[in-house]
């Protein structure tokens, strides 16, 4: 019997929540960096390695590269269409069960399309199954690793997302060479294999709550002293017709401070958990900073996935030997790695705007992309690659994280804003890759494709330069209107006619109130 308690005790204290005075920083939060590296992987890495597998699955359903690419669009489609789906489910279950559940999905798409019969069937398993599972694993895991870290959270999610690259580094030349002896399906059971270890992950995913010491310590004199509520209801039952609050007495007055001294701390301290958060949150489509940024992630989206699918045939039409075109997706992959790595070393030191930082490598991006356009030779393509893959790694790695900045949302409104702009992003996800596939059926030209990417990451960079301005004005106008409201209070004020005094009065003699009043003096 005592046994069976403890193994009940331990296993509530391993799995149940983390609770710190203050965000970590560290703790529990590098478990939790490393399963979002392992659903990096799997998911984000997955994907864009799945390029690979473009002109086998062309020869074998007898398709072209549009409805071959609609595979893949689909994909990312129901990855950010249901981003909103995913965070209401964790806000209700929690994030492991959702996340457990999503590398089921994963797992089970994957596999199931290596016995599909044509493209059709694979727009289900590759598109919807998976793409699901993608959505039900990576929104849970990316939110709950900002909630673990503060001063190092853009350097730790860096690091972290550069699961993705190895996935690519690792992927494309391991499947060119495993196809050629096994078959592409076989190579599609042995990922799906390989893409349940997410399952696990979700195990890691322990959820944290934030409780400022001020709030315990508060709760302790809480105990010994009689209750405020009490007061309170005590206070309006004799005062009803009046409808006199509390808040005139001395007492409540020092309630008060203690109350927003609490709040302060919370604030500072980080994320705390909400008591009853709400399960879908919009709200923060009001917010202009929002809306632009979100505005960016849609147009950026264009330029995400679309390169790597297309790469390898871009090079191989270029008189590169398909040997050496697959290690075009490996130069993306280590250089993708090296972007993710400087820009959060970069982050945690800049003193400006993050979102200036990030302003400036979109801008360089689609400069690499239009470059594309124009180099034939093969090492003309590996700078570009490896250019793409540095300045991709360091846009990739930032843009989600980027939302718990001030200067964007905040932290606090994180959890319900990421699922909210990756459901915008859905829209350019699905319109990606079959754009770039139209543009290469009717021109004849792989480089067409980059056409498209360039002009999505080109409208990207004018959003993105308007979410300051759309911020600052947000501030400056809710500085102003909180003047005025001071300013109306101020003059009513000084319009009344002593009405602490007349509150006071209406203490009675025989209230637990005067009592509290006369013990405390």
């Amino acid at each position: 019997m005592w046994p069976a308690v403890a193994m009940v005790s331990n296993s509530q204290h391993c799995l149940g929540p983390n609770i710190y005075s203050e965000v970590p920083d560290g703790g529990w939060g590098w478990a939790v960096a490393v399963a979002f590296f392992v659903v990096e992987v799997c998911t984000y890495g997955t994907i864009k390695a799945l390029g690979v597998f473009l002109q086998d699955l062309m020869e074998e359903f007898g398709e072209s590269n549009s409805r071959v690419s609609w595979a893949i669009s689909i994909c990312v489609f129901i990855f950010t269409f249901t981003a909103p789906l995913s965070t209401m489910l964790s806000n209700r279950f929690g994030c492991r069960p959702v996340v457990m559940m999503g590398g089921f999905l994963i797992s089970l798409g994957t596999i199931t399309s290596a016995f599909t019969k044509s493209i059709n069937e694979m727009y289900i398993t590759i598109g919807i199954v998976s793409g699901l599972g993608y959505c039900l694993t990576f929104i849970p895991t990316v939110t709950i690793l900002a909630q673990y870290f503060s001063r190092r959270r853009a350097l730790v999610t860096s690091v972290a997302s550069s699961g993705e690259s190895f996935a690519i580094f690792a992927f494309a030349p391991a499947f060119t060479t495993l196809k050629e002896h096994i078959g592409w399906r076989y190579c599609l059971v042995i990922l799906g294999i390989f893409q349940a270890s997410v399952i696990g992950c979700g195990l890691f995913l322990r959820p944290i709550i934030i409780e400022p010491k001020a709030v315990k310590e508060e709760d302790e004199l809480n105990e010994e002293s009689l209750s405020l509520k009490q007061l309170q209801s005590v206070y309006e039952l004799e005062n009803e017709q009046t409808r006199t609050s509390i808040s005139s007495g001395e007492t409540s007055l020092a309630t008060v401070q203690e109350t927003n001294e609490v709040e302060q701390t919370e604030v500072e301290a980080g994320p705390l958990q909400p008591s009853s958060p709400k399960l879908l949150d919009f709200s923060v489509l009001k917010d202009s900073a929002f809306v632009w940024y979100s505005l960016f992630g849609l147009f950026a989206t264009l330029g995400f996935f679309a390169p790597q699918l297309y790469i390898i045939e871009l090079s191989k039409s270029r008189g590169v030997e398909p040997s050496m075109a697959s290690y075009m997706l490996s130069v993306m992959a280590v250089a993708d790695i090296f972007g993710r790595l400087s820009i959060g070393v970069v982050l945690n030191k800049v003193r400006c705007r993050k979102t200036l930082v990030l302003l400036g490598c979109v801008i360089l991006l689609c400069i690499v992309l239009l470059a594309f356009t124009i180099v034939w030779e093969f090492w003309g393509l590996v700078v570009c690659c490896a250019l793409y893959g540095y300045f991709m790694g360091t846009v990739g790695s930032t843009h989600i994280p980027m939302l718990a900045e001030e200067e964007v949302v905040g932290i606090q409104k994180m959890a319900s804003s990421v699922g909210v702009y990756v459901f915008i992003q859905s829209f350019a996800g699905l319109a990606g890759p079959p754009l770039g596939g139209v543009l290469i059926d009717v021109t004849q030209n792989y480089g067409a494709a980059f056409y498209s990417c360039a002009a999505g990451m080109g409208f990207s960079a004018i959003c993105l330069a308007l979410v300051g301005p759309a911020k600052s004005g947000m501030c400056q106008s809710r500085k102003n209107k909180k003047g005025k409201n001071a300013g109306e209070k101020e003059k009513m004020s000084q319009n009344s006619d002593q009405p602490d005094f007349l509150e006071l009065d209406l203490v009675l003699e025989d209230s637990p109130i005067r009592k509290a009043l006369d013990q405390d003096m």
